[in-house]
């Protein structure tokens, strides 16, 4: 499919997709099997994604609760479409991940995805990336596909291994080691979490590393605001880097990755050809119109081991679906922000965003780390009051006046007063040990 084509023709392919990948499910996906028999639904009677909505939504409980009811199990597939190639896990509400299962078939697709997300962002084959994801007790989508990325791409790759010791095995390396080898590859691009990469500029800086070869950090992993990646580019610059792309990637598990033609604009579906996505009302199931904010949800629409249909993703998003007035790309875009359901909380009796809390506290230039905690003034007393601590920590002399700025800065941002204290960054964030910053908790939960 070329990179420019009408709607409409991506519409035919979505259609005739979506037709072929209900019949496979409804012959042998036990889940769907089972939920559209009690239903009364006649899966020959969805013809195009319009009709997708009489189908119900499938939620992440669903999934998390018996993973391997949403697998084809059909045997007389094609047997690049039936032998299971890797499995990669998703996190939840839950302590255990959930297995999501790629046949053959489904590898290839995301070498295509790829491949496609490289064309979009400008990642080449003489890019060398550096893979600074933490080598993790589970094999996760971010650490195990930076791989397939590169080898879509033509580039070449490394794995820096920082994170905490899980084996009995020594090989994660420290913050130092991973500078060393980007300076050693000439790494031209850095691939990580944001609030990781943040801490290793800081402290290539710190050193004076040569980080002259870096052109691009490709983030993804957690949500990051404008003010992060201002930050990062900052700290390139700082370092004298090539240049000071910062690639925000969007995706998950379930989607695989969507890509920004340029900074700061929509994410493109790089396959529309393989996924169909809508905005849904989470309480009707109703399909929104173009440009209203909701629910994100995507039906796999070529895929051969966990297959969703109509799965709710648990961010709202809009969408929108004219050519992309950066690059001309027809297919889908999800148009931020990107906010999640669950993310209003109650403190002290108001209504607050973790979101628009931890980016205020980002754009303040003199903190080094940080992170929120939600609790009870007495840990002990389940109906004692709510409080708002933040831990930071910082290198300024004059922690009093930063003490005042953070105060009215989270005031301002969601009208609570904040406990704040002062703390050594180990107590954040070890640098040796973690690659990502538990920055929100609620321990009243």
């Amino acid at each position: 499919m070329s990179i420019l084509q009408s709607k409409s023709s991506i519409e035919q392919e979505q259609n005739r997709k979506l037709q072929e990948i209900l019949l496979i499910c409804s012959k042998g996906h036990p889940y769907y099997q089972e939920i559209w028999s009690k239903a009364g639904i006649d899966i020959h009677e969805i013809k195009t994604t319009d009709d997708l909505t009489r189908l119900p939504l499938t939620s992440k409980q669903a999934l998390m609760e018996n993973p391997e009811r949403f697998r084809i199990q059909l045997k007389d597939l094609p047997l690049q479409e039936r032998v299971l190639w890797e499995i990669i896990y998703t996190t939840g509400t839950t302590s255990e991940p959930t297995p999501f299962y790629n046949t053959t078939h489904d590898y290839h697709n995301y070498l295509f995805q790829s491949k496609r997300v490289a064309e979009i962002s400008g990642i080449k084959s003489t890019d060398v990336i550096a893979n600074l994801f933490p080598l993790t007790t589970a094999p996760m989508g971010a650490y195990v596909r930076s791989v397939t990325n590169a080898y879509a791409a033509g580039a070449s790759i490394f794995a820096a291994l920082p994170g905490a010791k899980n084996s009995t095995h020594d090989l994660q390396r420290s913050m130092d080691e991973c500078i060393h080898l980007i300076e050693s590859h000439r790494a031209t691009i850095l691939w990580g979490i944001p609030s990781f990469l943040r801490r290793l500029l800081l402290k290539a800086i710190e050193i004076g590393a040569d980080f002259k070869s870096v052109r691009m950090c490709a983030i993804t992993g957690e949500a990051s605001s404008l003010a992060m990646r201002n930050e990062i580019k900052r700290c390139l610059k700082a370092l004298n880097s090539k240049d000071q792309i910062v690639f925000d990637r969007y995706g998950s598990t379930e989607l695989g990755a969507f890509a920004q033609c340029k900074e700061e604009s929509d994410w493109h579906n790089p396959t529309p050809e393989a996924q169909f996505h809508e905005i849904v009302d989470l309480e009707t199931g109703k399909r929104l119109g173009n440009g209203e904010r909701g629910a994100l949800a995507v039906t796999h629409l070529d895929r051969r081991g966990t297959v969703l249909i109509r799965f709710v993703v648990g961010d709202n998003v809009s969408i929108a679906n004219d050519a992309c007035p950066n690059c001309g790309r027809f297919g889908d875009r999800i148009v931020g922000p990107v906010t999640r359901a669950k993310d209003l909380i109650k403190v002290k009796g108001m209504l607050i965003n973790p979101s628009v809390l931890l980016n205020s506290i980002q754009i303040i230039d003199d903190i080094d780390e940080f992170q929120v905690i939600v609790c009870k003034t007495d840990a002990q007393d389940p109906f004692s009051m709510d409080e708002l601590k933040v831990l930071i920590a910082t290198r300024v002399q004059d922690q009093q006046k930063l003490r005042h700025e953070l105060e009215e800065t989270i005031k301002t941002a969601v009208k609570v007063t904040p406990k704040i204290e002062i703390v050594n960054i180990e107590d954040i964030f070890n640098v040796d040990k973690h690659a990502k910053v538990q920055r929100f908790i609620d321990e009243r939960k």
